[in-house]
């Protein structure tokens, strides 16, 4: 990114996590700044407010036993926030990675997965119109086969991204339409295959069996393929993302993270146990609906965020 956009985005980060920002932001000032030390007392408010913005007890625990073994000058706001998106970053170590589809062997094929209304239709959008505006000949395929709705949104999404749509009849098999578009997009060169699957929690078993499928007959095209799995989770369910991980995770050789909504929860710090909790990097951010707002996570640029510091030149 250039310096612009590069500012841009974390103008946009931190909007996004005011609602996360404000709340620990206030914490800081009225425990820190109205004691003026960090004592036992400050620390276990400082720990609760962890807790209720979802960072969990454990790595909230962990985080203000790392910030009492700080030594300050001041305890002022400033040097107290800085100290703390210091020990936040330090928790995502290791937790970033990169997603570029355009590196990779042609088509690289790419699996969307999730519970509906986690973002991921739009999500997938959004990436493809990064893309095309790459001049990549990009196509996406409805896989959720079940829900008409989808189906039509990733239709508007195509043609807004000046992307190819591949699909089908609502209830048509969707490992025979992956299997068909991964076919159709190796014989004319496509850069990109971006492959939106169905959601539904209410059969978990049957939902997996349904991916798992896909994924054996995208490998009878390609044995590398899917390129990439990427699990998208919606930050403003909180908890419930972190029992989605694991559902996902486990049996879905996702490869990748991506986190959505976080514009729109004061819990934002559910990123973090997530993050530490899963085998897969996190890779983008959401944090609102232009395409823009969409970019790689950075560990460090997002706790600065959270805690509503500018951003640090690198």
């Amino acid at each position: 990114m250039t310096d612009n956009k590069k500012q841009g985005w974390f103008s946009r980060l931190t909007q996004g996590l005011s609602k996360t920002s404000n709340q620990i932001s206030d914490s800081v000032v009225s425990v820190f700044t109205a004691n003026k030390t960090i004592d036992a007392a400050a620390l276990e408010e400082l720990e609760d407010m962890l807790v209720e913005s979802d960072f969990g007890p454990q790595i909230a625990a962990s985080i203000a036993a790392k910030l009492a073994e700080r030594k300050f000058a001041s305890t002022d706001d400033v040097s107290v926030k800085t100290a703390l998106a210091e020990i936040i970053a330090e928790e995502l170590k290791g937790r970033e990675d990169t997603f570029d589809p355009l590196s990779g062997p042609k088509p690289y094929i790419v699996l969307f997965v999730g519970v509906n209304g986690s973002g991921k239709t739009t999500t997938l959008g959004k990436i493809a119109a990064r893309l095309t505006a790459q001049k990549a000949k990009v196509m996406i395929v409805a896989g959720d086969t079940f829900r008409a709705a989808a189906v039509e949104q990733l239709k508007v999404w195509a043609e807004r991204a000046g992307a190819d749509f591949f699909g089908r009849k609502t209830g048509a098999d969707a490992a025979g339409l992956a299997y068909d578009a991964v076919v159709k997009a190796k014989e004319e060169n496509y850069d990109v295959v971006l492959i939106d699957t169905a959601g539904r929690l209410q059969n978990k078993q049957q939902l997996m069996d349904e991916l798992l499928k896909i994924v054996r007959v995208i490998k009878k095209v390609d044995p590398d393929a899917p390129h990439e799995t990427l699990l998208v989770l919606d930050a403003t369910v909180g908890r419930n993302a972190l029992s989605q991980e694991q559902i996902f995770g486990r049996q879905a050789f996702v490869s990748g993270l991506v986190m959505t909504k976080l514009d729109g929860t004061a819990r934002g710090g559910i990123l973090v146990p997530i993050a530490k909790a899963s085998d897969a990097p996190i890779k983008l951010i959401g944090v609102g609906e232009d395409i823009d707002d969409l970019q790689p996570f950075k560990a460090r640029e997002f706790a600065r965020s959270m805690v509503g510091l500018e951003p640090l030149e690198d």
